[in-house]
């Protein structure tokens, strides 16, 4: 005779979840109230780039109207830019930001970790002369770089602002590197060189890796200002296939009138590339500018 045996009753394990119903919670008042704030700020930020763009768009005479949006896009602003000859000088500034960075890091990447690493004598005072080199503007010195270039034969030559943009900006870059270096444990480097790796070869394949957040920040940083340099590049040049775009785009300003449009029009296009190299690296940038703040 068969006999019926009640199912077993398992008991839920104490720490396993229920699942319910997602229960999603209302942000705090704090939260939103500092959110808005945040696009408010971004919008204010881009809000003359946006008028910028617009104006680009607009045809001659309907730049006096008073309308946001324009009636007409001229499209064949950003067109005439290409075939006005500023392509050349766009190029021109391609060379000279790119030559600026490469330089700075060459620069600043054997300084800055070399004083990182080693408690020589006078380090202390090192750091402290490339930060007073900071403080000082190209513009006060103006005469002086002028005098020394024309010496040398650089006057009206892409190196020499490559020299002085370089320049100007080692300061920044051996600091954020110096700063970046210092936050690496030694003992990384230690068990590469027990590996067997030397000085070379732990630097390229573990501390430079680890420090590319800081020198990714000292190159946007670089680059940036070389491309927005003008004072200095209007005065170490003067012939217009030699200039930058920052000192070409003067040229659409003219006694009596000012050609907007296409001034705004070579603008847009000279901001493009900045914002994609920026939107490219700009996870590493927020690493590179907090470095030496978490130990």
């Amino acid at each position: 005779m068969a006999v019926e045996t009640a199912p077993r009753q398992t008991r839920p394990h104490p720490h396993a979840r229920t699942r319910g119903p997602v229960v999603r919670r209302m942000p705090k008042l704090k939260t939103v109230l500092v959110a808005a704030l945040a696009y408010v700020i971004a919008l204010i930020f881009l809000f003359p780039y946006v008028v910028m763009l617009l104006t680009s768009l607009r045809a001659q005479d309907s730049l006096r109207e008073v309308t946001f949006w324009p009636d007409e896009w001229v499209w064949s602003n950003l067109a005439n830019f290409w075939s006005s000859g500023l392509a050349g000088n766009l190029w021109v500034t391609i060379k000279v930001a790119a030559g600026s960075t490469v330089l700075v890091l060459l620069v600043a990447l054997p300084a800055a970790y070399y004083s990182a690493r080693h408690r020589f004598r006078g380090r202390t005072a090192f750091l402290i002369l490339v930060l007073i080199t900071q403080m000082f503007q190209p513009t006060a010195m103006l005469v002086g770089i002028y005098r020394e270039f024309y010496q040398f034969g650089l006057v009206d030559t892409i190196w020499s602002l490559i020299l002085v943009n370089g320049g100007f900006n080692l300061a920044f870059a051996v600091w954020i590197l110096n700063a970046y270096f210092a936050s690496i444990p030694r003992e990384l480097e230690e068990a590469a060189f027990i590996d067997g790796n030397g000085r070379f070869g732990a630097l390229f394949r573990i501390t430079l890796p680890l420090a590319m957040p800081g020198v990714i920040t000292a190159l946007i940083f670089t680059f940036i200002a070389a491309w927005n340099e003008f004072v200095v590049a209007l005065t170490l040049t003067t012939t217009p296939e030699r200039q930058p775009l920052t000192v070409a785009l003067n040229s659409f300003i003219g006694q009596y009138q000012v050609d907007w449009q296409n001034l705004f029009a070579g603008s847009v296009i000279a901001t493009i590339p900045v914002i994609i190299l920026f939107a490219l690296i700009e996870r590493k940038v927020v690493g590179g500018l907090t470095a030496g703040s978490i130990k």
